[in-house]
């Protein structure tokens, strides 16, 4: 059993513990509020662009353009955004497990697979698991600029229209609510769900319709990238918020129990003072 000097040095220890994680919870749950704000406010210009390609794709219906053409599959391409530090619950790992089974179910073989990661986390899950991670990004701050994500979607854009894989798909972590999130797979290259909005208006274009789409389909298929690392922002910011606070009512409970021990063994202590005290007292008559 334990010493007194023990179990009060660990319940010491533990309260400084709770204090980190107290904060580490109030900081994330700082960060989350402004993330879910960035987030919740790229969604009107998504849906404006998609509503925008959409109509522009439905009227050039014979468009050759590579990212709405579908080809025979020799190679897929996985653009996969995870975080770059841990203690943010099951955030990685949710997202990197479903990421990893459609690999296996899809693909006999690595050399089938091309893999672009977002965060040092999944970078290095796959690197122990013997993929070849082409394209890799990390350092991308807590609330991202499209400038720190464009090179990275750029090139997913890229190499699928240089005919290097033929279709590209997005895995990350959709923001539900603050205790809640889902990995989230999405088919984001060839563009084959693209659907006309509801207004029935004729539209004249200048130069034309494959000249817009040559350069807006681009920008499409990289504000979908940017809109994926954005919702998981704060997808990650909210984890952690719920990972800490989790910590946080664990080392509470934890401090709680050693106090009982402690108080328990202190009286026990103190009764075997008082019985000694009595026996030689008793022993002196």
């Amino acid at each position: 059993m334990a010493s007194l000097r023990e179990v009060e040095q660990r319940i010491k220890s533990t309260k400084s513990t709770r204090q980190i994680t107290k904060a580490m919870q109030m900081v994330s749950a700082s960060k989350l509020s402004r993330a879910e704000a960035n987030a919740k406010k790229f969604v009107p210009y998504m849906d404006k662009i998609e509503e925008v390609v959409g109509s522009i794709a439905s009227v050039s219906q014979n468009s050759s353009h590579p990212m709405l053409v579908t080809r025979p599959v020799k190679k897929t391409g996985y653009l996969i955004v995870t975080s770059d530090r841990g203690l943010v619950g099951g955030y990685n790992a949710n997202v990197l497990r479903k990421a990893k089974r459609a690999i296996e179910s899809r693909h006999a073989s690595k050399d089938e697979v091309v893999l672009m990661v977002i965060g040092s986390k999944g970078t290095d899950f796959f690197k122990r698991l013997g993929f070849q991670v082409e394209e890799s990004l990390v350092g991308v701050s807590d609330h991202p600029s499209f400038e720190e994500i464009k090179d990275i979607a750029n090139k997913a854009v890229g190499m699928f229209t240089e005919g290097n894989y033929d279709e590209l798909y997005l895995y990350y972590n959709h923001f539900v609510s603050a205790i809640s999130n889902e990995p989230t797979e999405r088919k984001l290259l060839p563009l084959t769900d693209l659907e006309p909005s509801g207004v029935s208006s004729s539209y004249e274009f200048e130069p034309s319709a494959e000249v817009i789409l040559e350069s807006l389909l681009p920008q499409y298929a990289e504000s979908l990238i940017f809109g994926a690392v954005l919702d998981g922002k704060a997808s990650e910011h909210a984890s952690s918020m719920t990972a800490m606070k989790t910590a946080t009512d664990n080392a509470t409970d934890l401090i709680d129990d050693l106090t009982l021990v402690f108080n328990r063994a202190r009286q026990a202590a103190i009764t075997q003072e008082i019985t000694e005290i009595v026996a030689g007292v008793a022993a002196l008559e």
